[in-house]
């Protein structure tokens, strides 16, 4: 994967498609990241020792590393690969 954790990448489908977020993850054996803010998903979660209440958690769920495009920080300009001749 060319992407990395702190890289700020624009979505191209799915329902967050046009939003763009940080990489806060990157799962290299499954080619998914976890962006920041994009995919949110709602769990349900049974009280625990660490979470003592239970009940309905919100959680950035991975997307794939395909529907992400990285962009520049300095221009917001998307990257285009050059072409070779």
């Amino acid at each position: 994967m060319k992407i990395k954790v702190g890289d700020n990448v624009k979505i191209l489908t799915g329902k967050d498609k046009g939003k763009t977020g940080m990489i806060t993850k990157t799962l290299k054996k499954e080619n998914r990241v976890i962006v920041e803010g994009i995919n949110v998903v709602k769990k349900h979660v049974k009280p625990n020792g660490m979470n003592q209440t239970g009940g309905i958690i919100e959680m950035n769920a991975p997307i794939h590393v395909s529907n992400v495009k990285k962009i520049e920080v300095t221009s917001k300009k998307e990257t285009k690969k050059a072409k070779k001749d």
